[in-house]
């Protein structure tokens, strides 16, 4: 492959796990308990760069509550 096809096929690949990804968080508060503590973690462990992440437990909490809590369940 050229590296413009690699571009290519990276860029659909980051497409299809950002619908995957919202698709799980519209779907948040229908999910059961135990999958969204596991969907948790592996985004906690996948978005964690460097130490300077260490927040993003929190700040991925808190959005998840603000956004999509089971309150908010239609």
């Amino acid at each position: 492959m050229t590296q413009h096809s690699d571009q290519v096929v990276n860029d659909i690949a980051a497409r299809y796990l950002v619908a995957l990804g919202a698709a799980a968080a519209e779907l948040w508060s229908t999910l059961p308990q135990g999958l969204q503590h596991r969907l948790f973690e592996r985004a906690v462990v996948l978005g964690h760069r460097r130490e300077a992440d260490e927040s993003l437990r929190e700040q991925l909490a808190k959005f998840l509550h603000d956004h999509y809590a089971r309150a908010h369940a239609r």
